[in-house]
């Protein structure tokens, strides 16, 4: 407010570096009529002052450049602007500001923080004096020490007056604000004492209680932690501008980065590749603007951006947290790069198979040999694809292989190469003696080759070529080939495709040119079947099974003793190959009991047929694990599903039986229930265990193990379900044989077990097994342990006519360390041990086959005999528990053991008739 007081034309200096106390000042001294100019330190005022004489100057003491005193001093001792008044603003921390005032000549002081009234007071007191000393001019000078400084004084009296009253009153002032703050304060200090003693008492109880709460919320925190630093994922935190608040230890290992590098940084900008950052932005923005986001809650797979600039796959999911306020996003990611590898190598190899299937089934479907090359070569070109294929036949005589068959595409390159259809290309120095050997043969660069045959296709501008061989019953017969130009251009994967593929053709091949005899002995195989049928079917597929339990066994031993060889001496396998060969194993058992059994139909159990406790869940997984082709992946081919469930109880009761036997009767009864759902269903396996009452004669209660084989499929009307169980009885046509449920049935009579079927047209059939448990269930016995320890270094003698049986045996009993000699027919077996003990040399056992031509085992263990009587025979036969239980044994026979041999029991035969000579030759 403009007071009446104020002199006209007073121009006030404003000597202030802060612009907002300079504005401050300007506007309360014009808002009362005084002419203001401002300086922001001491050098621009006194530049000021000599354009323009100002009649109060107003200067701040703490300045840059030139502070308050040293302005005052500096006017003060100008002669021309000794009476110009001056007054400092100063805080008046210090008590030696007054003097230092003093010292420099200044007229007033006004004290910071001041109000409105008191620099106008200030002001105008200052502005008076400064009138009066114009009229008396006192000049006087004194020094003093003060605060350990000494000081000279030329202030006037009324200078030192003045500065003295205005400290003064300030001072006072200042005791007054204080006063009342301090009787302000000791009500407000009354009023919060009462508070306080009231919220005491609920306060202590409250701070126990937070306490506690803060406690268990720390422990909760720590464990949050701990499960975010050790998760296997990767946990990425965002808060709603984008930027990373966490970052786990797994997160830092995918991506590369520490957290405290990333911590407070932009999620874009660290782990999201360049052309998807934008997007993520938008993303963002919208769920801020609308909250509508489509990726959360979702898991989804994008790709991810290293600390190296590399991209990988990476599977991603988002959740918001929980809480008030601003958003914030925690991901879950984890790395898939393996994942997606695996997966691009499983499309590979599923579009391989896929290709060898489809190249299986057309050449299936033909006859002719030139047809079925035609068709694999076609179909390498149009789908593998390569740039050159041919296939050729193999001549041993004159080790020559003849080009049989070019692809249609191949053709110009074939002219230009003279491999035109019966060009002849001489194995030597052509880099293909290995394909006649049996061996697939891979040249990734034919350039760096130096060989006459290669340097051609390379001319040609092939470079790259896999050649494999056409292989059957061990005798290679042609070779398939396939060239790129470019090098190096075939991965493992297709070389082994190759190879596969050439089993295939090979196997096709073969059965082209036995077509015609096939074709008979199939005409005279029905022939003899409906002769059969029509006198004694069950007698007849005993007939049948002994017929050509021979060749069976002959084709399986080798399996059966090279994979349980491997079992047992090779301790590396992995779990899953491993367990492959388990259930190889179980299969080549399966088939050979089912030999055993064909002629078995509706006997009753023979006394010697050892039953040994059987856990059904673990054959009924067996059972699935080998049918997994008929119910899985051979409907998916045709577009179908067949969704199979188990149902097993816990814990079941073993029973006892054959275990072999049991997993051949579940085969028949998924393949059965495989065949009733043409157009896809459920197949449900189902165990259950139910306690019965005591029976006549067993005071024990007994557990019923019931096995059920439920299908959703066609079902069975009344007539067919009385007649299903019946030898040859079949509803599929040429494609059954009608045995499967018969031999289900044989089975079931064996074990003393029953077997239940329910059927309805149209909603499926339930095939039930019933076998009783006694609650006294023996364990399985071990098996016979040798009479004595079989002795290392025997000289063995092996007769077999098949060539994968004697090359079989040999292996597995040299791998036990005996000393092996073989032959492959029972006169030339006879002649070897005839040599040998003429040249004095003795064989500790023989080892041969009883069916063999011209000389059977019988005859053959005869001349061994007549030749040295000590000298032990163990004969092999597929027929070996019908021999000994028919009592058909050759007297020159020590042993029989049935085929396919277990190497156990043969190690047990050996043991046995090697202590048996040691014992006979004792004295």
């Amino acid at each position: 407010m403009k007071t009446n007081s104020t002199p006209e034309r007073v121009e006030i200096l404003i000597v202030e570096d802060s612009p907002t106390q300079a504005k401050q000042l300007q506007y309360i001294l014009e808002q009362h009529g005084y002419s203001l100019s401002t300086a922001r330190n001491g050098r621009e005022a006194l530049a000021s002052i000599g354009q323009r004489l100002p009649t109060l100057v107003i200067s701040d003491v703490i300045m840059p450049e030139m502070d308050g005193y040293e302005l005052c001093r500096q006017i003060k001792q100008t002669e021309k602007l000794t009476s110009l008044p001056v007054i400092l603003l100063t805080s008046l921390i210090d008590p030696a500001d007054v003097v230092r005032g003093l010292e420099a000549g200044a007229d007033s002081f006004i004290f910071k923080p001041y109000d409105e009234p008191y620099l106008l007071t200030q002001v105008a007191s200052t502005l008076a004096n400064w009138r009066l000393r114009e009229t008396e001019r006192t000049q006087m000078g004194v020094e003093i020490f003060f605060a350990g400084r000494k000081f000279f004084i030329t202030s006037d009296r009324l200078q030192i007056l003045n500065l003295l009253l205005s400290t003064y009153e300030a001072a006072v002032q200042k005791n007054q604000e204080l006063a009342l703050a301090q009787d302000a304060l000791r009500h407000v200090n009354d009023r919060l004492e009462a508070k306080i003693k009231e919220r005491t008492a609920a306060l202590e109880a409250e701070v126990s209680e937070h306490r506690q709460a803060e406690e268990a919320l720390r422990q909760s925190q720590q464990r949050s932690r701990a499960i975010v630093e050790t998760a296997m994922d990767g946990l990425i935190t965002m808060d709603h501008e984008g930027r990373i608040v966490d970052f786990n230890a797994a997160a830092e290992q995918i991506f590369g980065y520490r957290g405290s590098e990333v911590i407070g940084q932009p999620l874009a900008d660290i782990i999201i590749p360049p052309p998807l950052r934008e997007q993520h932005r938008r993303g963002l923005a919208h769920y801020l603007a609308t909250g509508e986001a489509p990726v959360l809650g979702r898991r989804l797979e994008i790709v991810g951006q290293r600390a190296d600039g590399s991209v990988i796959p990476v599977e991603l999911s988002i959740t918001q947290m929980p809480g008030a306020g601003a958003p914030m996003f925690t991901g879950f990611l984890r790395d898939i790069t393996e994942r997606k590898r695996a997966e691009q190598k499983l499309q590979a190899q599923l579009g391989r198979l896929d290709l060898l299937n489809r190249i299986t089934r057309a050449i299936g479907e033909r006859l002719d040999l030139q047809s079925i090359f035609q068709v694999v070569i076609r179909s390498l070109e149009d789908d593998l694809p390569i740039d050159f294929g041919c296939l050729c036949l193999y001549d041993p005589t004159d080790e020559v292989l003849t080009v049989t068959s070019v692809g249609v595409r191949s053709e110009g390159l074939a002219l230009e190469l003279a491999l035109t259809r019966q060009a002849r290309i001489a194995l030597a120095q052509s880099g293909l003696a290995g394909c006649v050997r049996g061996q697939v043969v891979y040249e990734p660069d034919l350039s760096q080759v130096q060989l006459p045959f290669l340097q051609q296709l390379a001319r040609g501008g092939l470079h790259s070529l896999v050649a494999a061989p056409l292989l059957v019953e061990g005798k290679v017969f042609g070779v398939l080939m396939t060239a790129r130009r470019q090098p190096h251009s075939f991965s493992s994967g297709e070389c082994e495709f190759v190879q596969q593929l050439s089993e295939h053709v090979a196997l096709a091949a073969h059965q082209a040119q036995l077509h015609a005899s096939l074709q008979q002995a199939y005409d005279d195989l029905r022939q003899t079947q409906q002769a059969v049928l029509q006198q004694e079917r069950l007698r007849a597929l005993g007939q049948m099974a002994s017929g050509i339990a021979h060749d069976i066994n002959n084709a399986i031993s080798p399996l059966a003793l090279y994979t349980e060889s491997l079992l047992e001496n090779e301790p590396n396998l992995s779990p899953n190959a491993r367990s492959h060969l388990e259930t190889m194993q179980n299969a080549i058992e399966d088939v050979a009991h089912t030999v055993s059994r064909l002629r078995e139909f509706y006997r009753e159990r023979e006394p010697q047929l050892t039953l040994l406790p059987v856990d059904l869940t673990q054959v009924l997984q067996q059972a699935v694990d080998l049918t997994r082709a008929r119910w899985s992946d051979m409907p998916q081919q045709q577009g179908l599903v067949i969704d199979l469930r188990l149902d097993l109880a816990p814990d079941l009761p073993a029973i006892m039986g054959v275990e072999s036997e049991l997993r051949e009767a579940l085969l028949n009864l998924v393949f059965n229930a495989v065949d009733a759902m043409p157009e896809g269903g459920n197949l449900t396996l189902r165990t259950r265990a139910v306690s019965a009452e005591p029976c006549e004669g067993n005071r024990d209660a007994l557990t019923h193990v019931q096995v059920e084989v439920c299908d959703t499929g066609v079902g069975m009307d009344e007539d067919t379900r009385r007649s299903c169980l019946e030898p040859f009885f079949t509803t599929k046509g040429e494609h059954g044989t009608g045995l499967g449920l018969a031999m289900v049935y044989g089975i079931v009579q064996r074990h003393s077990a029953e077997l239940e079927i329910d059927s309805t047209v149209g909603q499926g059939t339930t095939v039930r097994l019933i076998f009783a448990v006694p609650l006294d269930v023996a364990r399985k016995p071990a098996l016979p342990a040798a009479h004595g320890q079989v002795p290392t270094q025997l000289r063995l003698l092996i007769v077999d006519d098949d060539p994968l049986l004697l090359k079989s045996l040999c292996d597995t009993l040299e791998g036990d360390g005996h000393l092996v000699s073989a032959a492959d027919s029972g006169q030339s077996g006879i002649d070897l041990f005839r040599a040998a003990v003429q040249r004095g040399e003795s064989f500790a056992a023989v080892i041969t086959d009883l069916g063999m031509p011209y000389m059977d085992g019988r005859r053959v263990a005869a001349a061994i005999k007549a030749a040295a009587p000590t000298t032990p025979v163990i004969l092999l036969t597929g027929w070996g528990q019908r021999l000994a239980s028919e009592g058909v044994l050759s007297p020159h026979v020590d042993r029989v053991l049935s085929k396919p041999p277990k190497l156990r029991e043969l190690r047990v035969a050996l043991a046995e008739v090697v202590d048996n000579v040691a014992q006979a030759t004792r004295p």
